[in-house]
Formats: structure tokens, sequence, C-alpha cells
């Protein structure tokens, strides 16, 4: 898995050195018309992070590391969801918060923050409808231990919210669409919480996590699929979809560490089942159980899987799920399709790096000192929106 643009982006990161990190599109024309010229040559990123000074902020960067857009949060974000039919980016709080912030990732409108209904807060992921009026959002019902799925109106000048699905379990955390854009899929991770509680999770020995199809038109639950009796502990979070239309979800399990259950699981419409994917002896029981971020490479060949707690990066073939390698960068949890086959990888350090080939390390493209990116980067793409 190689890149083909490391020199040139390692000429943009050493041009990007001599340039202030706290540049926005509200800079000097000169630098606008600077980072127009990197954006025409390279995607952007999004991502949330922790500033130096210990505030929160969502950020559009390119691989040089510098902000082209940064928006004040009130606390720590989670995932952003990008529409593929205006550009937009919904940043979502990290479970337990009530917050989400709609923004243009290119600084041309002002963000607009929406505050989850009383008795809901939100789990961090979400995503936009086909046609970019609507946004289906991964919520806790924390007073009757209920996942839902809050429907957001997007469409207006001001965002409200419509309506809730039920997520089809406990705990939803991430949803995503499937190809043709008529189903949502959603990976209800099974942990009860409560707000009240902070974090702590409250049945862990009834969890029954699973994956739940909503039909998008009516709201419809029309099928789900639960992990097997014996991996009930096993929280599934993080998903990525294929165009095949194959589902890649990254679990966290929730039993001893001297416990050694896959932590990676495919679904094929197909053959209707969970198909769960083996790691190398000398990885097994040593990754604490905990897959942070999930992505499919742009060319639909490499799954990569992400485990920040003890900075490890693993890497799966999208044809049958076998294991193909693994990388060391430490507290690295965000990954984005970079190029064809390659990811674009942040970390808890501030740095962004690219996996380049999977038998080597990956190779470091831009450092943020005092930063802390948090669990997701996705890619904001500035030619599909015509930017």
């Amino acid at each position: 898995m190689r890149s083909t643009v490391i020199d040139r982006r390692s000429l943009l990161v050493g041009a990007g050195a001599v340039l202030t990190a706290a540049v926005t599109r509200s800079g000097s024309a000169r630098s606008a018309q600077m980072f127009a010229a990197l954006d025409a040559e390279d995607p952007l990123f999004a991502g949330a992070r922790r500033e130096a000074d210990g505030t929160h902020s969502v950020v559009v960067t390119g691989v040089d590391g510098l902000p082209r857009v940064k928006i004040a949060l009130p606390d720590r974000g989670h995932d952003i969801a990008v529409c593929e039919k205006s550009g937009r980016c919904l940043v979502f709080a990290r479970r337990p918060g009530t917050f989400a912030v709609l923004f243009d990732p290119h600084g041309k409108t002002p963000p607009h923050t929406i505050a989850s209904v009383p008795g809901r807060h939100f789990y961090g992921h979400g995503v936009f409808s086909p046609d970019g009026q609507l946004v289906f959002a991964t919520e806790n019902d924390y007073e009757t231990t209920r996942g839902v799925i809050g429907v957001y109106d997007v469409s207006g000048e001001t965002p409200a919210r419509v309506g809730e699905l039920w997520s089809g379990g406990i705990g939803p955390h991430d949803i995503l669409p499937m190809p043709g854009g008529k189903t949502l899929v959603v990976a209800n991770g099974g942990i009860e919480t409560h707000p009240d509680r902070d974090r702590e999770k409250l049945n862990i020995d009834t969890m029954q996590p699973n994956i739940t199809f909503l039909d998008l038109d009516s709201g419809a639950v029309i099928g789900r699929l639960e992990a097997p009796a014996h991996l009930h502990k096993l929280s599934l979070r993080h998903m990525a979809v294929g165009e095949n239309g194959r589902v890649w979800i990254g679990a966290q399990h929730q039993g001893g560490l001297d416990e050694t259950p896959p932590l990676l699981a495919s679904l094929d419409l197909g053959k209707g089942r969970l198909e769960f994917h083996d790691l190398p002896d000398e990885l097994s029981g040593k990754l604490e159980n905990y897959i942070g971020s999930v992505a499919l490479s742009r060319d639909g060949e490499v799954v990569a899987a992400s485990c920040p707690k003890v900075g490890r990066l693993l890497y799966f073939s999208a044809r049958d799920g076998s294991f193909m390698g693994s990388q060391q960068r430490p507290d690295a949890c965000g990954l984005a399709a970079l190029d064809a086959n390659g990811f674009l990888i942040s970390d808890g350090n501030g740095g962004l790096s690219d996996s380049a080939d999977v038998a080597g390390r990956p190779v470091p493209l831009a450092s943020s000192p005092g930063v802390s990116w948090d669990n997701h980067m996705v890619a904001v793409d500035p030619l599909r929106f015509g930017a």
C-alpha cells in the first residue's frame, strides 16, 4: 500500500512550517490565495480536537496540518458527518454531550448549533439524508433505556428536530447510509448509560449488541443481526460501508483484558450473518480489546482499524477480511481515506501521518504541538462540492 505523493506532501509540510497554525479563512488575502493553491493540490479533512489552551474545536485542515477553518466547540467533539449533496458538515459532541454544530467546511457561512432535546443526548455520530435535507443522529433515551435516532430538518436557516426513530437496540453509536441511499445501518453497542452516571456502563452482564437496518422512507426496522451469545460483551461501535454493501464493524470488548475476542467484524447481506476476522497470534490479546475507528481506502480494497490505547493500526483485505499488517503510531485513532489505498492518520499528540506502506511505519506529515486530535477524521473533498 504505497502512497504516490509523499514527496509533494513533504514539500507542503515544509512550506507550512513557516506559517502560524492559527491562521483560518478569515486571515489575509495572501494566506487565502496560498490555501486555495494547496486545496487544489490536496483534499481537505475535518476533525475535532483539543487545542493547546485546553479549549475544544472542529478544524478543517490539509495534510500540512494548517487550519483552513476552525470553529470553537463548547466541549469535546467526536465524529463529523459530511453531506454528499452540499458539502456541509455536522460535528457531534462526544457522549453524553448535548450539542452538535452544523458548519460550512469552507467558512463561507456561519455555523449553527443544535441542542439535543430534554431526555436525550448525542452518541457522537450522525448522517445526512441523500438529498441533504435531514440529519439522522444516534441518541440515548436514557430514562427508558432505549436507543433512538433523532431526525433533524436542516433545510432551512435554523435546524429543527422533527422526530425520532427506534435504533433497534441500546446504545446506538455509529450510523451510515447503505449504497443506494434507501437504508441506514446502525451499530447498537448494547451498553446502557445515563448522563447522571457520566460514562459508567450499567449493563455489562446483559449486553445485546446488534447491527440494525432502517428503511429511510418509513423509519421502520427492516433487519437486525445480534452478536453471538458468547460475544455479548463485544460492543459493536464504528463502521465503514463499501460500495458493494459490505459493512465493516470495529468492536470494543467489555470483558477482561485477558480475553481475546475478535475485534473486527463484517456483514455481507448476501450471507446474512456477522463474520468475525482473526488477528495473528502476536497481536491477539495485546490491543486492550479496543478499536477506535474504522475506514475503507478510496479503492475499496483495504480496511483500516485503529487501536489508540496501544498505538497500533491494523489493516485487513476488504475482499475476504484477511489480516494484511499493522503499524505503530502513539495514540493514533482518526482514519480517513487519503489516496487510492492509503490513509490519513490523526493522533492525540497533534500529529498527522500517511499510512504509506503497511510493511513500514506511517510517514509523518504535520505536527501541532499541544494539540490533541480526537477519535475521528473525515475527508472533505473540495472538488466534489465545487469549492
